[in-house]
C-alpha cells in the first residue's frame, strides 16, 4: 500500500471493518475540540443552505452515519437519503442506527456508483476522498449521479492538519518517513488542492471553513487515536509505550494542557453541476 494507491480491501475489511477506529478518532475531537459548535451540526447547516426542501441526498463513505444520527431532529420531512460505504460492516451499522423510511443503504464503491444519472440533488463526501485511489473516476461518478444544479460537499482538512501529532510520532520514531506512518489513512485531497481536483468536474467551486483546535488534557485518547490509525511502526507494544511516555512528558511540560492545531481547518469544498 502506498500513499497514492490505498488498498481498498484493507480499508473495507480492516481499517473500517466497523466503526471502532472511526469512533476512537472522533472521540478525541469530541472531547477536546475547541469549537463549541459540533462539526456534524455545522455540515448539516451547509447542506440545508443549498438543498431543496424536497431532495434526494447521497452520502458516499458514510461510515457509521454520524452525520445523520446527530441531525435526525432537523431532517426535512421530504428528504430521501441514500447512505453508502465500501465496508459492509459500516453499512450494517448504518442500518442498525437509522430505521426511518427516509433512509436507504448500499455497499458501494464511489468509483462505480450503482445509481442512474441525475439521481440526486446533493452529494456529500465527508473526510473520505483522501482514501480514494482514482479520485478523477470518483468525482466523475459523483457528477454523473447529480442532477443539473445539484451540489457536492467534499469535506477535508488543511495540509497542516495533525502536524503536532506528526512531530510527536517522529520524536518517538525518528527514522519514519513523514508521510509513511499515515499512508494508509490520509492521501492528498486537502484544503489547498481540493478545489483544483474538483474543478474539471464542478463549476463553480466554493470554500467554506470550520476552524477548530484541540486542548488535550489526557494522554489515553491520543494513544487510542494512534492505535486506530494502524500506523506502520506503531503496532508493537514497545512503540506504543514509548509514544505514551513521550505524550505524558509533553503534557507535563505544558501544565497539563496541550493546546494545538490538531484539527485546525475543516473545510467544505463545494462544487456545483451546471
Amino acid at each position: 500500500m502506498t500513499p497514492d494507491h490505498p488498498d481498498k480491501q484493507y480499508l473495507a475489511t480492516q481499517q473500517y471493518r466497523d466503526a471502532s477506529n472511526l469512533n476512537a478518532r472522533g472521540a478525541l475531537h469530541a472531547r477536546f475540540g475547541t469549537n463549541p459548535y459540533p462539526w456534524f451540526r455545522w455540515v448539516f447547516d451547509q447542506m440545508l443552505s443549498v438543498a431543496p426542501d424536497s431532495a434526494r441526498v447521497l452520502e458516499v463513505g458514510a461510515g457509521s452515519a454520524g452525520l445523520w444520527r446527530e441531525n435526525l431532529d432537523r431532517l426535512p420531512a421530504d428528504w430521501q437519503v441514500t447512505l453508502t460505504d465500501l465496508s459492509a460492516g459500516m453499512v450494517a451499522e448504518q442500518r442498525a442506527a437509522l430505521s426511518a423510511p427516509a433512509f436507504d443503504f448500499a455497499v458501494a464503491d464511489v468509483e462505480a456508483l450503482p445509481f442512474a444519472d441525475a439521481s440526486f440533488d446533493l452529494a456529500v463526501a465527508n473526510h473520505m476522498l483522501y482514501h480514494v485511489p482514482d479520485r478523477p473516476q470518483a468525482l466523475g461518478e459523483l457528477r454523473r449521479v447529480l442532477r443539473p444544479g445539484g451540489a457536492l460537499i467534499a469535506a477535508t482538512n488543511g495540509a497542516g492538519n495533525m502536524c503536532e501529532l506528526d512531530r510527536l510520532v517522529l520524536a518517538v520514531a525518528p527514522d519514519a518517513a513523514t508521510a509513511e506512518w499515515k499512508a494508509s489513512f490520509r492521501h492528498p485531497f486537502t484544503l489547498e488542492n481540493g478545489g483544483e481536483q474538483l474543478a474539471p468536474f464542478f463549476d463553480p467551486i466554493e470554500m467554506r471553513h470550520y476552524e477548530d483546535g484541540l486542548a488535550v488534557t489526557d494522554v489515553e485518547p491520543l494513544v487510542a487515536y494512534i492505535r486506530s490509525i494502524d500506523a506502520p511502526g506503531f503496532r508493537e507494544p514497545e512503540m506504543i509505550a514509548a509514544f505514551t511516555a513521550r505524550a505524558r512528558d509533553l503534557l507535563a511540560q505544558h501544565n497539563g494542557i496541550i493546546h494545538s492545531s490538531f484539527w485546525a481547518a475543516f473545510s467544505c469544498v463545494w462544487g456545483w453541476v451546471n
